[in-house]
């Protein structure tokens, strides 16, 4: 009945602890729970741990043990596609969620009107220097790659059997399932709470990998790149033929004496603005292009009702 996909990268300090609170969470949940680790290619004995533990919880689980470290997004995929529902959440092995707030997901899911449901931190017991980066990338990724996403970011979140079809479909390597979540659009809630402090270990969370989060976020959502770039040379562009027109006037009036000064500024200034327009341009059709590669649906039908005696069940 309910699903809880659990990536597992180095934790193996915290599994005890993560095993026995899903244990309390089975009971509350009458005993219908269902627990997919998938191991992410851990260096650590969590894979170990977890083989030789979960035979002895009260849960159903699986336990999934990947080639290499494909990172969380490939993880937590391969977790859904193997959970069987219909009801899922996902959740972090370091226990910074507090285990209420996968309750709430499923208690939002089964008895409300929503299809996703989404974990929004409004505030972290944690240092003010990562508070103060962590709330710096999430007003530039809102800024920048997509405007709908929830302020402090997302980090966890359930959904329904249908947004899970819809997720495992999409096959796209370089791109952030929060992401797909907010991009997908269906009917969301948003359920506020409290990131606990770290007991064991450091996040590998780094800046590095904010960067690439960033990055690939940007390069998967957002066409700001190509279209500051298009900005910028259909300004110089103008530009260049201000500068052209003061530069002639400048020459004709006799100002200018050096040999050559004239037409040599005249060509860096239109040739360079010129440059950076076709490549706008040109990044404008790539940019089509690489949409079309995604294979993401054109449409997603969420409801269809009908009174019809031959009306058909549509598919997203």
């Amino acid at each position: 009945m309910y699903s809880i996909v659990i990536p597992v990268y180095k934790n193996e300090q915290t599994l005890h602890q993560l095993l026995d609170r899903l244990c309390n969470m089975h009971a509350e949940l009458d005993g219908l729970l269902e627990a997919v680790f998938v191991v992410d290619g851990s260096p650590d004995s969590s894979y170990a741990l977890l083989h030789a533990e979960l035979p002895a919880r009260p849960f159903q689980w699986q336990l999934i043990a990947l080639s290499r470290n494909f990172g969380s997004f490939a993880a937590i995929r391969m977790g859904l596609l193997s959970a069987k529902g219909p009801y899922y959440a996902v959740m972090a092995a370091d226990l910074q969620e507090p285990a209420e707030l996968v309750l709430d997901f499923f208690t939002s899911l089964s008895k409300e009107p929503v299809d996703i449901v989404m974990g929004v931190r409004v505030s972290r017991d944690e240092p003010l220097l990562s508070r103060l980066a962590s709330s710096l990338f999430w007003v530039t990724f809102r800024r920048f790659v997509q405007q709908t996403m929830p302020e402090g970011g997302i980090d966890v979140f359930g959904c329904t059997q249908q947004v899970r079809d819809v997720i495992v479909r999409m096959e796209e390597a370089n791109s952030t399932l929060v992401g797909l979540l907010v991009w997908l659009g269906f009917r969301r809630k948003l359920i506020p709470y409290q990131r606990l402090a770290r007991s064991v270990g450091k996040s590998g969370w780094t800046f590095r990998r904010k960067m690439r989060y960033m990055l690939d976020s940007m390069y998967a959502f957002s066409d700001l790149p190509i279209v500051v770039l298009t900005s910028i040379g259909f300004l110089g562009v103008l530009s260049s033929v201000l500068a052209s027109i003061v530069v002639a006037t400048a020459w004709l009036a006799g100002l200018i004496t050096v040999k050559g000064y004239t037409p040599l500024i005249l060509a860096v200034l239109l040739s360079t603005s010129l440059i950076l327009l076709s490549m706008g341009v040109l990044g404008g059709y790539i940019w089509r292009a690489f949409e079309n590669t995604k294979n993401r649906p054109l449409y997603i039908p969420m409801l269809h009702e009908s009174n019809s005696m031959d009306s058909r069940k549509v598919k997203p």
